[in-house]
């Protein structure tokens, strides 16, 4: 088999135990063999070596002894740093991007909201998602590659826990934030839209934070909220 060969067969498998262990298939914490791995999820095992050493860099998965695996588990301190990540990257990237928004810009944006009110409504969660990614990526896409590329990492990070809040979160459904966001952005309020979307991520940290343990008190995600509140100013 030819190296390129190989080298696809690893990105397909890598995206397969991805999206097993975004989607929840493979439960969060849930310990298993390469071998036991590979046939649950019908797939080979050869190149799942190299798949499962790209996913533990991105954090996804934690190596254990004897070629078992451990899947990260959920937890309010792994949710805290990826709210603080977003938070700090994301509320500055849209600050670069809203001076570049063009009209088609904004009104793909618009569209993505129509898609996503009418699949709230239907509470169709899957169909929902592709117009909310499509919605956040073009919130950024106009502050740069290196920021699309960052930033769509953390957005998949954040999709366990996204589905944690769509069936528990008080405002899971609601497209309030998504509209004030874009207002902003068409209103030309690059500080507006930054604050907005900071308190948008903060304020679903701290609903799926108390719905996980809610004992747990975010104060670093706090701290972070207040600063980018006050670099505004």
């Amino acid at each position: 088999m030819s190296a390129s060969s190989n080298g696809r067969n690893t990105e397909a498998v890598y995206d397969r135990v991805r999206e097993a262990i975004l989607e929840g298939e493979i439960a969060p914490g849930a310990t298993m063999s390469q071998v036991a791995l590979a046939d649950e999820l019908g797939i080979s095992r050869t190149p799942l070596r190299e798949a499962l050493r790209m996913l533990q860099s991105e954090g996804l998965v934690e190596a254990e002894r004897n070629r078992r695996v451990r899947v990260a588990p959920v937890s309010p301190v792994d949710l805290e740093e990826l709210c603080i990540m977003r938070v700090t990257l994301e509320a500055e990237a849209i600050r670069l991007a809203v001076p570049r928004m063009t009209a088609e810009d904004l009104a793909r944006l618009e569209g993505s909201m129509a898609e996503m009110a009418h699949f709230a409504e239907a509470k169709d969660y899957r169909r929902w998602t592709v117009p909310h990614q499509a919605f956040h990526r073009g919130l950024t896409a106009p502050a740069g590659d290196r920021f699309t590329g960052v930033l769509g990492q953390l957005f998949d990070h954040a999709e366990r826990y996204r589905r944690l809040h769509i069936g528990h979160g008080p405002s899971a459904w609601a497209t309030k934030d998504h509209r004030n966001i874009l207002d902003a952005c068409k209103a030309g309020d690059r500080e507006a839209a930054g604050r907005l979307l900071a308190e948008h991520f903060a304020r679903t940290g701290f609903e799926v934070i108390d719905q996980l343990a809610s004992d747990y008190e975010p104060v670093r995600l706090r701290e972070t909220l207040s600063a980018s509140a006050g670099a505004t100013r």
